[in-house]
C-alpha cells in the first residue's frame, strides 16, 4: 500500500495502484459503480455526453440549414451557381440530394482539417493550461459561437454563387473545429488524474460506451430534434427554435464541467518553445514501447473503421432489405456492438491480459470483415458481423487507451493526446479518400479480403502469447 486511501483523488498526481491488477479491497466496488461512485468523474462524464452530442447536432445543424436555405430547388435553379460551376470546370450535381452532399462536403473539410493539422499544438497548450479551464473555456465559447448561426442567414453578397452566409457557416465551423482540439487532449488527460488506476479501464470503457451512444443518438435524432424545436417554439411565437439546441448542450457541458471540485497544482511556466514541447511529446512514443504500440494500435481500428464507413455502402447495396441509401444501418449495428463490447470491457476485463485483449479484437475485426465478404447477401448475418466488428473495435480500443494513460507522465499527457488526436484524425481521412476509388477499380471483395487480412496480421504480430 502507497498510504491511506483518500475519499477524492487529487490533481497533484497521478493516482497510486497497480495499472495491470484489481487494486480493490474487500467489498469496494468494482466496474462501472465503482466509476460513477465518484462524483467529480460523473461531472466529467456528463460534460463529455453534452459535448459529444453537440459536436454531432453541429453537423446534422449544418446540414439542415444547407438544405432549407441553399438548396431549396433543382440545382439549376440557381444560375448563379451554375455559372460559377461552369468558370471551375465543375459538372453541376444533377438532384437536390446530391447537391446537399457537395456543399456539406465544405462543412466537412472545414471540420477536418483543424483536427489533422493542430491537434499536436492544441495538446502542448493543454499541458500548460489548467485541464478543468482548458474544457470549460472550450465549451463556452463553442456556445457563444454557435449563437451567431442565424447571422449566416441574412442576404448579404453572393460568392462562387452562394450567399456569404454558406462561407460564414463554413468559416464558423473551422473554428469551432479548432476549440474543439484543446478539449480532447484536456479530456484524456484529466481522466487519470480523477481516476484511481485500477478504475481506469473501467472508466475508458464508459467513456467509449458513451461517445458511441452519443454518434448513434446525435445523428439519429438530431434532424427530428431541430425540427421539434423549429416548429414547437414557432407555435409559441419563437423563432430560430433550431439555434437553440447547440448552446443549450455546450452550456450544459460547460457547467458540469466547471463544478469539479478538484484542484490541479499550478504548473511553473514552460520556457519551451511549442516545437520542443511537442518533440518532448514524439519522444515519449521512441521511449516507451507500450504506448507508442498502443497508438499504433488505435490508428490501425480508426483506418479500418474508416474503411468501413465508405465500405458499408457497397455492402447495404449487396443487401436485399436494405440498399445503398440505408448504409448507416449497418454502421449503427458496429456501434451498438462496440457499446455492448464497452461495457463488458468494463465489468469483466479488469484482470485479463491486454494482448490477449487486443488479440481477441482485431481476431474479431479481422474474421468479421471476411465473413462479410462471404456472406454479404445476407441480411440477419451482415447486421450481426456488423455488431461482432463493434465488439472487437471495444476490446482493442479501450485497453489501447488506457495503457496510453497509464504510461505517460502527467506533464506530457496533454501532448502525447494531441499527438494522438492528429495521427487518429490522419487515419480517419485517408480511408475515405482512398477506398471509394479501390472498391470501383478492384471490387468490394478483395478490399475486404485485404483488410482482414491487416487486422488478421496484426493480431499475431501482438503475440498473446506473451504476458504484457
Amino acid at each position: 500500500m502507497s498510504g491511506p486511501r483518500r475519499p477524492r483523488p487529487r490533481l497533484n498526481g497521478s493516482p497510486q495502484g497497480n495499472p495491470h491488477g484489481s487494486g480493490i479491497g474487500p467489498g469496494a466496488s468494482s466496474g462501472l459503480q465503482a466509476v460513477l461512485e465518484l462524483p467529480d468523474f460523473r461531472l466529467l462524464w456528463l460534460g463529455q455526453i453534452f459535448s459529444q452530442l453537440a459536436d454531432k447536432f453541429y453537423i446534422v445543424l449544418m446540414v439542415f440549414l444547407i438544405a432549407q436555405t441553399w438548396v431549396q430547388g433543382t440545382p439549376e435553379a440557381n444560375p448563379a451557381l451554375a455559372e460559377a460551376a461552369s468558370a471551375i470546370r465543375v459538372n453541376l450535381p444533377e438532384t437536390r440530394a446530391q447537391m446537399i452532399t457537395l456543399l456539406a462536403t465544405g462543412i466537412y473539410v472545414a471540420n477536418t482539417l483543424p483536427a489533422m493539422l493542430l491537434g499536436t499544438v492544441a495538446g502542448v497548450w493543454a499541458d500548460r493550461w489548467p485541464k478543468r479551464t482548458v474544457m470549460v473555456a472550450s465549451n463556452g465559447l463553442r456556445a457563444a459561437l454557435v449563437l451567431l448561426a442565424p447571422l449566416c442567414l441574412l442576404e448579404g453578397p453572393e460568392w462562387f454563387g452562394l450567399s456569404w452566409g454558406y462561407w460564414g457557416l463554413v468559416g464558423m465551423t473551422f473554428l469551432e473545429s479548432v476549440l474543439t482540439q484543446f478539449f480532447a487532449p484536456a479530456e484524456q488527460a484529466l481522466i487519470p488524474q480523477l481516476m484511481p488506476a485500477q478504475h481506469l479501464l473501467a472508466a475508458n470503457s464508459l467513456y467509449q460506451a458513451t461517445s458511441m451512444a452519443a454518434t448513434i443518438v446525435g445523428f439519429a435524432l438530431g434532424d427530428p430534434i431541430l425540427r421539434l424545436l423549429r416548429s414547437g417554439l414557432g407555435a409559441l411565437g419563437i423563432p430560430g427554435g433550431e439555434f437553440l439546441l447547440l448552446p443549450a448542450c455546450y452550456g450544459f457541458a460547460a457547467l458540469s464541467i466547471a463544478r469539479i471540485q478538484a484542484r490541479e497544482q499550478p504548473r511553473p511556466t514552460s520556457r519551451s518553445s511549442v516545437l520542443e514541447e511537442i518533440r518532448e511529446g514524439i519522444a515519449v512514443l521512441r521511449e516507451r514501447p507500450r504506448v507508442a504500440s498502443a497508438m499504433l494500435q488505435l490508428v490501425l481500428l480508426y483506418s479500418l473503421l474508416a474503411a468501413l464507413y465508405v465500405l458499408a455502402i457497397s455492402l447495404a447495396s449487396a443487401v436485399s432489405g436494405l440498399g445503398p441509401t440505408r448504409f448507416g444501418t449497418l454502421l449503427a449495428m458496429s456501434g451498438l456492438g462496440l457499446a455492448v463490447g464497452a461495457l463488458a470491457v468494463a465489468q469483466l476485463g479488469q484482470g485479463l491480459n491486454r494482448r490477449v485483449l487486443a488479440s481477441a479484437g482485431l481476431g474479431l475485426i479481422g474474421w468479421s470483415l471476411l465473413l462479410l465478404g462471404q456472406l454479404r447477401g445476407s441480411l440477419t448475418f451482415t447486421l450481426l458481423l456488423c455488431g461482432v466488428l463493434g465488439v472487437g473495435a471495444a476490446l482493442l480500443a479501450i485497453p489501447a487507451q488506457t495503457t496510453i494513460q497509464e504510461d505517460t507522465p502527467e506533464e506530457l499527457r496533454g501532448k502525447v493526446f494531441g499527438l494522438q488526436n492528429n495521427l487518429i484524425n490522419i487515419a480517419l481521412s485517408l480511408p475515405l479518400v482512398l477506398a471509394g476509388a479501390v472498391v470501383s477499380r478492384w471490387g468490394l471483395l478483395p478490399v475486404l479480403w485485404t483488410l482482414a487480412a491487416i487486422a488478421l496480421l496484426a493480431a499475431i504480430v501482438e503475440r498473446p502469447w506473451r504476458r504484457c
